[in-house]
């Protein structure tokens, strides 16, 4: 009888055990707030939630509207959003020291016809070409994405990095402004302004459709949310592949969003038309080298950031 006893104690003993050992994960509530910085690239989570994907994926997702680019910065690191799309620096920004967010997917990159950032020269400036550019001060934001791509398509386009110049103009609807009004010379602008820019004058010097790479956008979360809701995030995606297919085969259906939520100049409301979203993918570690290099170089970061630290393809749909 005592035998039993022990022998009943141990298998009890061993059941708690192995119970201790398979803690279950707590439940994802299926939850999850993203900024919307006013910009067209955001525009699959907005067909996303008027057409029902998230709702189909089980799903809540609600978008914060935000002004700027500083203002979704400041959102994300106080931890009142989970997610954003933004580029390839500010992932770096935020993880300068440790990894505080991921990209997990490439959001938009330029295709032939559809650039994202052209480098201007004002109208009547009789600058025409990049080399004409050499020593001119280039309207820009420094120490961003605009910065960043404008020295690489001047490079690629024949100058040296010591014979292009800046001219920090943060805002990029003064910055348009400035560049219709010749107050600047030249400057980067993201499109579809840069093409309204066209359409009143300015000149094409130089755009990122050769280089999609550069200037890709991404779909990034904090990590505290991909490692909390990480079925959350695949099924955000899923309900996001919908919305690029769905706007990739019927563009025009959603010509007034692309107006309103991509600040479409008026001049060019009945010519712009929507851009091609690209498909599943994230930035490559290539990619990651490349701007990870221009921030060592800028004195933006310390160290190399690694490519685990700033990419994370697991969270892509299968």
């Amino acid at each position: 009888m005592r035998l039993k006893l022990v022998v009943g104690l141990c298998i009890v003993m061993l059941l708690a055990a192995l119970s201790g050992g398979c803690v279950q994960a707590p439940a994802e509530d299926g939850k999850l707030k993203v900024s919307l910085i006013p910009v067209l690239d955001t525009i699959p989570v907005l067909v996303a939630q008027q057409n029902g994907y998230f709702a189909e994926q089980g799903i809540t997702v609600e978008g914060v509207p935000v002004k700027s680019a500083q203002e979704q910065v400041a959102l994300v690191q106080a931890g009142q959003v989970d997610g954003m799309l933004t580029d390839l620096v500010t992932v770096g920004l935020f993880n300068k020291q440790a990894p505080q967010v991921k990209a997990v997917y490439t959001a938009r990159i330029p295709f032939p016809g559809a650039p994202m950032f052209r480098v201007l020269a004002a109208p009547n400036s009789n600058i025409k070409s990049a080399a004409d550019l050499k020593g001119v001060p280039i309207g820009i934001s420094q120490n961003t994405v605009i910065e960043y791509v404008t020295g690489y398509l001047l490079e690629a386009a024949g100058l040296k990095p010591d014979e292009i110049k800046v001219a920090e103009v943060s805002a990029i609807p003064v910055r348009f402004e400035q560049l219709m009004n010749g107050n600047l010379k030249a400057a980067t602008l993201p499109d579809p302004l840069a093409q309204g820019a066209i359409a009143g004058g300015a000149v094409l010097i130089a755009d990122d459709i050769r280089q999609p790479e550069r200037s890709q956008s991404v779909l990034a979360f904090r990590v505290e949310v991909l490692k909390a809701r990480p079925n959350t995030v695949r099924k955000f995606l899923v309900a996001w592949e919908k919305a690029v297919a769905e706007i990739n085969a019927h563009p025009e259906k959603y010509q007034s969003l692309l107006i309103e939520q991509g600040r479409v100049p008026k001049s060019i409301e009945n010519s712009y038309k929507m851009p091609p979203f690209p498909g599943r993918g994230v930035p490559s570690e290539t990619d990651i080298a490349n701007v990870v290099k221009w921030m060592r170089a800028k004195g933006l970061l310390e160290r190399d950031v690694p490519y685990a630290e700033m990419v994370d393809a697991s969270f892509l749909p299968k």
